[in-house]
């Protein structure tokens, strides 16, 4: 799906219709039935995938983790410590040089300004993916089953929600948007298959 997605941007495809679809229907919404609670909701969801609350709450969680993996007995106890900081560095690592690849506009039509990065994919919703995925992932290793379910239902419901935000703003495409969930969920899987569970 993700190259898919990419492909299409890069080659301007037909698969482009759906943002202009989707930009559609948001504004004749905005027109047709304005609301203020809905457009404070879209930014502050959108603000969500920002790096100032997403990076300190996967670091929080990296280190809870780590407490609770040493309570439980783990031997690798510090894992999720180095994890939580390698994922906050490999955001900008891998979407920043896509944003210039891509060098997307956004879509209010705005050309890019010099060195200004594109669009695509969305900063924000890697940024609340990766992390809030990632944290729940670290607290669900030692969680029960119960909560485990409920952390991951939280991650996504989050990311889902900044996407939603960001579409709804006007800040993001959507294409924009699917394109950093299926690249934090890729990582997400591959990190969940080598992950270790303490006491496992």
């Amino acid at each position: 799906m993700l190259l898919l997605v990419s492909w299409q941007v890069a080659m301007d495809g037909p698969l482009l219709g759906l943002d202009r679809s989707v930009h559609a229907a948001v504004g004749s919404s905005h027109r047709d039935h304005p609301s203020a609670l809905l457009d404070h909701l879209g930014h502050l969801l959108s603000d969500l995938g920002s790096g100032a609350p997403a990076v300190p709450v996967l670091l929080a969680a990296g280190g809870l983790a780590a407490w609770w993996w040493r309570r439980s007995g783990a031997g690798c106890w510090w894992l999720p410590l180095p994890v939580a900081v390698l994922t906050a560095v490999l955001i900008p690592l891998l979407v920043v040089p896509a944003k210039a690849a891509f060098a997307r506009p956004g879509p209010l039509g705005d050309p890019l300004a010099p060195g200004q990065w594109g669009w695509f994919p969305s900063g924000h919703t890697a940024t609340a993916t990766f992390s809030y995925g990632v944290a729940a992932l670290l607290l669900a290793r030692v969680a029960g089953a119960r909560t485990a379910r409920g952390l991951t239902a939280g991650a996504v419901v989050l990311a889902l929600g900044v996407g939603a935000g960001l579409v709804w703003s006007d800040f993001h495409w959507v294409l924009d948007v699917v394109a950093s969930w299926c690249l934090a969920t890729l990582a997400l899987w591959a990190l969940d298959r080598w992950l270790p569970r303490p006491g496992g």
